[in-house]
C-alpha cells in the first residue's frame, strides 16, 4: 500500500498521463520497423509481401495477447499486469537490434506484439477503476491519444538515431523508455481505495460512482468468455475495433512505404508522415470531450458515444479521394480528415467496454476487441502486400484498391455498431449497464 503523505490534487488525471505515457512509448517501439521498413527492404531485399508477413508476425501475437491480456489484467489486477508486460516488450524492443534477417526480424516482431498487446486492455480497466462515467471518454482519449503522439514523434527520434547510426541503434534506444516508465508506475499506481495519495473528496466521488454502477452485479458470477460472446454488445464492441483498428494500423505501418508508391521521397515528405497522426491526437480529445459535453447537455451515454461513432464512420470515406491525386498536400490533408474522424470512432469503442461492463469484465471484453482488430488487422495485411506487389506495373495507383476498402469499411462498421450496442434484454438482467 502506498503511503499517506499530502494527497496530489486530481490524481486521476495523473493516472491518465501515466497511462498516455505508456501508450506514446509503446507506439515508439513498434513504428521504428514501419519507419525503417523502405531501407531495410533494400538492405535485405523484401517484397511488399516479405514485409507484410514480418508485419503479421506482430499482429498474430497481438491478437491473441489482447484476449489473453485481457483476462490476465482481471485476474492480476492493472498494476502488476502492466508492469510484467511492459519490462517484456522493453527487452524485445531492445534485442531486435540482433536481427539478422528476415526470419529474426518476424520472430522478434511477434515477441514484441505479445507484449504490447497488454496496453489497451490494462487501459481500459485503468480507467473503469479511477474516472467516473462522465469522464471516461475523455481520460479513453487521453491514453489513445497516446498512439498519435507515439507515431508522430517515432519519425524525428527513430530516423535521427538511423542516419546516423544505423538502424541497429533506432530499435535499441527507444527500448530504454519503459523502463524509466516504469519507476512512475510503480510509484504512483494504486487503486484509489488503497491509494495512500488521493484525496478524501477525490476517492467519495470515485467511490460513490462505482457503487452506483455496480450495485445490480452484486451477488453474480464473473462472466466467462462464453458468456461474454453470447451478448450483443459484446460483438458491437469487437466490431467497433476490427472495423477501425485495421485502418490505422495500416497508415502507421504502410504509411511510408504507401507515400514512396505515389512517388514521394520520404526524407522530403517527412511532415506529411506526422500531420495525420496529429490529426488522429486532436480528434482523441475532440472526441472526449463532445461525448462528455453531450452527456452534459442531457443526451443518453450511448447516444453521446454513437454520435461520435457516426462522426467517425463518415469521416474515414475521405481516405477514398487519395487515389485521385499523388500532391503530397492534398494526401496529408485527405489522410488527417480520416484520422481526426477515426479518433472519435476509436476512442468510443475504447470507452464502451467501461460503458457496458462490470469491473470483473472490462479487460477482458477490451482484449476481445483487440484480438477481433488483430484478426482483421492480419487479413488486411495479406491482401495488402498481396494487392501492392501484384499491382506495382501500375505506379502511383498501386494502393488504390485499398484505400477504397479502407474508407468504406468503417462505415459499414458504424451500422453495425448502431444495430447492436442497444439495451437488451441483458441490460435488464443485469448482465450489461444501461447505456
Amino acid at each position: 500500500m502506498a503511503n499517506t503523505r499530502k494527497p496530489i490534487a486530481s490524481l486521476r488525471w495523473w493516472i491518465g498521463g501515466l497511462l498516455f505515457a505508456s501508450t506514446v512509448i509503446n507506439y515508439i517501439d513498434r513504428q521504428t520497423l514501419s519507419l525503417l521498413a523502405p531501407y531495410l527492404k533494400l538492405d535485405y531485399h523484401w517484397t511488399n509481401s516479405d514485409y507484410a508477413n514480418i508485419a503479421i508476425a506482430f499482429r498474430v501475437a497481438y491478437s491473441i495477447g489482447q484476449a489473453a491480456c485481457g483476462r490476465l489484467m482481471d485476474r492480476v489486477g492493472t498494476r502488476r499486469g502492466l508492469t510484467l508486460t511492459v519490462i517484456w516488450y522493453s527487452m524485445v524492443s531492445m534485442l531486435t537490434s540482433l536481427a539478422s534477417g528476415f526470419y529474426s526480424f518476424a520472430t522478434f516482431r511477434f515477441l514484441l506484439g505479445a507484449g504490447e498487446s497488454a496496453n489497451w486492455p490494462a487501459a481500459a480497466k485503468a480507467v473503469s477503476e479511477w474516472f467516473p462515467k462522465r469522464e471516461r471518454a475523455l481520460a479513453t482519449a487521453l491514453f489513445d491519444s497516446g498512439s498519435s503522439i507515439g507515431a508522430a514523434v517515432a519519425p524525428f527520434i527513430v530516423l535521427w538515431i538511423y542516419f546516423r547510426w544505423g538502424w541497429r541503434p533506432a530499435f535499441m534506444i527507444p527500448g530504454v523508455l519503459g523502463f524509466f516508465w516504469l519507476i512512475v508506475w510503480r510509484w504512483l499506481y494504486y487503486l484509489p481505495e488503497e491509494h495512500g495519495r488521493i484525496s478524501q473528496a477525490e476517492l467519495a466521488m470515485i467511490v460513490a460512482d462505482k457503487e452506483e454502477s455496480t450495485a445490480p452485479q452484486q451477488g453474480k458470477p464473473r462472466l466467462r468468455w462464453s458468456d461474454l460472446l453470447k451478448l450483443p454488445q459484446t460483438w458491437g464492441v469487437i466490431i467497433a475495433k476490427t472495423s477501425t483498428d485495421p485502418i490505422f494500423f495500416f497508415i502507421t505501418e504502410w504509411f511510408p512505404i504507401y507515400l514512396v508508391a505515389k512517388g514521394i521521397e520520404l526524407r522530403t515528405g517527412l511532415f506529411a508522415v506526422w500531420i495525420p497522426f496529429i490529426a488522429a491526437d486532436l480528434g482523441s480529445f475532440f472526441a472526449g470531450g463532445a461525448s462528455g459535453y453531450l452527456i452534459k447537455r442531457g443526451w443518453s451515454l450511448g447516444a453521446a458515444r454513437k454520435a461520435l461513432i457516426v462522426f467517425g464512420g463518415i469521416g474515414m470515406t475521405m481516405l477514398i479521394p487519395t487515389i485521385f491525386t499523388t500532391n503530397l498536400y492534398l494526401i496529408a490533408l485527405l489522410f488527417a480528415i480520416a484520422t481526426f474522424t477515426y479518433a472519435g470512432f476509436t476512442t468510443m469503442a475504447n470507452v464502451l467496454p467501461s460503458d457496458l461492463y462490470y469491473s470483473e469484465s472490462v479487460a477482458s471484453v477490451s482484449g476481445l476487441s483487440g484480438a477481433g482488430a488483430g484478426v482483421g488487422t492480419i487479413v488486411a495485411f495479406k491482401l495488402i502486400g498481396y494487392f501492392s506487389d501484384t499491382r506495382q506495373a501500375t505506379g502511383t495507383h498501386s494502393f488504390d484498391p485499398i484505400l477504397i476498402i479502407a474508407g468504406l469499411v468503417p462505415f459499414v462498421g458504424m451500422i453495425l455498431v448502431l444495430l447492436l450496442v442497444r439495451n437488451t434484454e441483458a441490460t435488464n438482467e443485469g448482465l450489461v449497464r444501461r447505456i
